[in-house]
């Protein structure tokens, strides 16, 4: 199971005490009468500069000038402010990946979606409440390819006097923030990908903590270094901010017992290889119950699609952990852990299909048993026709571009942020239309026309479309308030199959069924899982199979749902739900705030 390779290396530790505020934030943080807990934090974007693969320096976007940045520790129930402060030449907005932002949507991040982007010099206070959340999560830019350096830990902890709900209390916890390095600058590998019509040029590492490890060239020195006691069980914050690509973990020798997937308590799954798409985080327990000596850590792609088609980075990113009292060793005398083939769909399925949320009387998990809207979404790629006068180096027809789409709908960033569009009624359907000509026309901002079907029937999964071309269009789904919705994302072979990892913004969802083929309510729903499926925020589509999600609509606002690899959401694999307000107070979206930045 395992091979030896390396070189030489010096360890760093980095050690993050269980239940600390993180200390590279700087934090003003006051207790409340009812226990909870503000904070204040103050996260200024600025430039840094960095070394990596014996390339030199290289500017790159950071908080606060670290590389990954800083982590945020907090607890469920309180209440954060967050002040970004654009202290570079470029627009940037900031997004709490997994943070429900329950009525505080104008917080949420994503540009032109729910605010347009922080221009130089300005700021924007993030002011919400973390409601239920408990676990991991992370923050990450929102606009372009900006967060494959603006990312960091979003850590939420359990109330004050309350345990973990795990079978073994953790001695520390440590955060695992699995990355990709380019050398080029991000925006031209935006670029490229765009212009070229084909593709993007594939990272040239796969990091963990911002380091590829001792299977890179000049990276041993600084590879990630946990420190562990034997006997003891420590708490690992498994996070995939990678931009493109789903990863295996594992922890050579040790077994890895999953206790939570994307801030949401699971019962206890044990196995040696764990798999996160992008966008999902796990926490998991290990216990140091192995000889006193140095063990490799790594993650490495899970790609199932054609890798003529989809070209992948193949060296693993690699850390140590190293037991209290281990011999010093050679990387060449470390083993290296053996992960399965690159698309081993089989047994990402299979990993998946032993998920469970805890249900427990504490943490249920109510499922909505009745559906009262039914959505479904096809997923995948198409062509974008080139335009006349330009110069397309694109596969398809007339050397069209690839694209991406969903229900054959490419999504357009519009002019205006929808959440403003939305709350000041900007757009060509409102009852009480507020005309700005300054700043936008009504068409501009959205169409609430976005199908619930696919546009064009076919066999999904057989690749038998008679039109390769999707349509374009900045539209939406409108969803009343405390509607029961089952949404199945279905994978389809247009061009070829990929595995989507879909992110819904505001909104935890079970994941009621996976399965392969095309999706047949009548043969699945029967098995679909109903009492105690994982709880999640972002959910990975099998390859040339689909995915079925369940959620209550008890969040009103603007909320993106969106492929979380990078270059799928350029292309425009995403799309956009509206929940309007309920009858009560309490169910209604407040006023943006007055900071907030409008287009």
């Amino acid at each position: 199971m395992y091979t030896k390779r390396g070189s030489s290396y010096l360890l760093v530790l980095c050690i993050i005490v269980l239940g600390s505020f993180a200390a590279s934030v700087s934090a003003n943080s006051h207790e409340n009468p009812d226990g909870t807990t503000s904070h204040d934090l103050h996260f200024k974007i600025q430039y840094a500069t960095v070394t990596r693969l014996c390339n030199g320096t290289k500017q790159i976007l950071t908080v606060n000038g670290q590389f990954p940045g800083p982590s945020v520790y907090v607890r469920t129930g309180d209440h954060v402010n967050i002040k970004v402060s654009n202290h570079v030449d470029e627009n940037v907005t900031i997004h709490w990946h997994g943070v429900r932002q329950l009525l505080s949507g104008w917080a949420d991040g994503p540009a032109y979606i729910t605010q347009c982007p922080l221009q130089p010099n300005a700021h924007y206070n993030h002011n919400f409440t973390v409601t239920h959340e408990q676990g991991t999560l992370f923050w990450h830019a929102h606009l372009g390819w900006q967060r494959g350096t603006l990312y960091g830990a979003f850590i939420i902890l359990p109330k004050k006097g309350q345990a973990y709900p795990f079978p073994i209390q953790p001695k520390a916890d440590f955060r695992i923030l699995i990355g990709e390095w380019w050398n080029m600058q991000l925006n031209d590998v935006e670029a490229f990908g765009v212009e070229s019509g084909r593709g993007y040029n594939i990272s040239d590492a796969i990091t963990i903590n911002g380091q590829p490890g001792f299977l890179y060239r000049c990276s041993a020195e600084d590879a990630t270094t946990i420190k562990v006691k034997k006997g003891e069980t420590y708490l690992l914050r498994i996070i995939n901010a990678a931009m493109n690509f789903q990863m295996y973990f594992q922890v050579a020798k040790h077994s890895l017992t999953v206790v939570a997937t994307d801030a949401s308590y699971a019962k206890p799954y044990t196995n040696n290889i764990i798999v996160l798409a992008p966008g999902q985080t796990a926490d998991v327990l290990l216990t140091a119950d192995q000889e006193v000596d140095s063990y490799v850590f790594g993650a490495t792609v899970f790609s199932p699609a054609d890798p003529k088609k989809v070209e992948y980075p193949n060296v693993t990113t690699t850390g140590l952990l190293v037991y209290e009292g281990a011999p010093q060793k050679a990387v060449d005398d470390l083993e290296i852990p053996s992960f399965p083939v690159f698309n081993d769909s089989s047994f990402a399925l299979n990993y998946f299909s032993n998920l469970r949320s805890l249900n427990s009387e504490e943490y249920p998990s109510n499922v909505p048993q009745v559906v009262n809207r039914s959505l479904l979404f096809t997923v995948g790629y198409s062509f974008v026709e080139c335009k006349q006068g330009e110069v397309c180096e694109g596969p398809g027809p007339g050397n069209a571009s690839i694209g991406t789409n969903i229900n054959n709908v490419t999504f357009v960033l519009p002019q205006i942020a929808i959440m403003q569009a939305y709350y000041e009624q900007l757009y060509p359907n409102s009852t009480a239309v507020k005309w700005d000509t300054t700043l936008a026309q009504a068409d501009d901002t959205f169409e609430e026309n976005f199908p619930s079907m696919p546009l064009f029937q076919y066999n999904y999964t057989a690749g038998n479309l008679t039109s390769f071309f999707a349509n374009f269009g900045t539209k939406v789904v409108e969803l009343d308030f405390n509607t029961n919705v089952q949404l199945v994302l279905q994978n389809t072979n247009s061009l070829f199959f990929e595995s989507h990892p879909f992110h819904l913004h505001g909104y935890n969802f079970y994941v009621v069924g996976k399965g392969t083929g095309t999706y047949v309510e009548e043969k699945d729903s029967p098995n679909f899982n109903l009492v105690d499926p994982p709880i999640m925020n972002t959910v990975a589509v099998p390859s040339g199979g689909w995915a079925a999600i369940r959620f209550v609509t008890d969040n009103p606002g603007v909320w993106l749902m969106h492929c979380h690899f990078e270059m799928h959401t350029t292309w425009g694999m995403m799309m956009v739900f509206i929940v309007r307000d309920g009858d009560a107070p309490d169910q209604k979206l407040p006023p943006p705030p007055k900071d907030y930045p409008k287009c």
